[in-house]
């Protein structure tokens, strides 16, 4: 081959590469998606994801399978999806707690940001600071006032260790230099029975399922952890607005698949979900689990995973939060 030929011939190779990755976008999906979820199903991440597939199942002409396969914060589902083939048929629908877990997790045989393509952001949620009425406080300051009183004496419930939960208060306690007693549960159901109950008197729980509760009295909202205040309870303060300036803390919602995606079918995948986010219906439905739509493209997020991944790395050090 002589030297003219060559460039020719990358030229040529790069141009086919090209042609193929824009006829798999045209023809993707060929076959129905499994997205994993690595949650329990009925959560805070699942309800929303499972409003994301149906939508997407419509707009794309083939099924999106809800593969729940929730256990060890959320790592047995990501690490399925890591070892998946880049083809766009298998997904990862991911909160914070895929971040989280990087950090609290020390034996993992994946990166959570490089072994992964990132999609794109969909949803954000805010959780909300909680007190049962029991408790002698109205508000953060006062809760601040009491822990700082009390030392290691007042008990917080989470959905588990590792959990956004856990996670939120253990940055609510670093950034206010106060400690509280963690309870990790097995969910949130008996979490919220004993929350209500008085058992255990304050948690950082997801805002849907719990205005309710906050409307009846059995609870005091002392704040939301979002850096804007949710429309789901527009008179309560955030926890910056409260007396914790640059406290900002939600539970995002994302998708993700393996690594070395392609990225026509990448742009593919969003294109059709920016469609579907923009359906009235959709937003409604959002809102009524306490979610509200927030995107970012493929770019956008994998930078925001990165930030995240750093952000919650140095809570989880300056802290000294585990999984045990």
């Amino acid at each position: 081959m002589n030297s003219m030929s060559r460039p020719v011939c990358a030229l040529l190779a790069g141009a086919t590469l090209a042609l193929s990755g824009v006829a798999q976008a045209q023809n993707y999906p060929t076959r129905p998606i499994r997205m994993v979820v690595p949650f329990s199903p009925g959560g805070a991440a699942d309800t929303p994801g499972r409003m994301l597939a149906t939508k997407l199942t419509e707009a794309l002409g083939q099924q999106i399978i809800v593969d729940n396969r929730p256990g060890a914060g959320g790592t047995l589902g990501a690490e399925f999806v890591a070892r998946a083939a880049p083809d766009g048929h298998t997904l990862l629908m991911i909160s914070n707690t895929h971040v989280i877990s990087a950090a609290l997790y020390k034996k993992l045989s994946f990166d959570a940001v490089n072994d992964f393509t990132a999609i794109c952001q969909f949803g954000d949620a805010p959780n909300v600071l909680v007190v049962h009425r029991s408790l002698p406080v109205k508000n953060v300051k006062e809760l601040i006032a009491l822990a700082r009183a009390r030392p290691g004496q007042i008990d917080f419930a989470s959905s588990g260790n590792g959990s956004s939960q856990h996670l939120f208060a253990e940055l609510f306690m670093s950034m206010t230099k106060v400690k509280m007693n963690h309870v990790p549960y097995k969910g949130s159901a008996q979490a919220t029975t004993d929350v209500l109950s008085g058992q255990v008197p304050v948690s950082f729980p997801g805002i849907a399922g719990w205005v309710q509760h906050i409307r009846s009295g059995r609870v005091k909202a002392l704040a939301v952890t979002s850096a804007k205040r949710s429309p789901e309870l527009p008179e309560v303060p955030t926890i910056a607005e409260a007396g914790v300036p640059g406290y900002e803390a939600s539970l995002w919602l994302g998708l993700l698949g393996p690594a070395k995606m392609s990225p026509e079918v990448v742009n593919r995948l969003n294109a059709e979900v920016q469609k579907v986010l923009k359906q009235p219906d959709l937003v409604s439905a959002f809102r009524t689990v306490g979610t509200q739509v927030v995107y970012r493209d493929p770019k956008e997020f994998g930078q925001f995973l990165r930030v995240e991944r750093d952000k919650w790395a140095k809570v989880v050090k300056d802290t000294g939060a585990t999984v045990n």
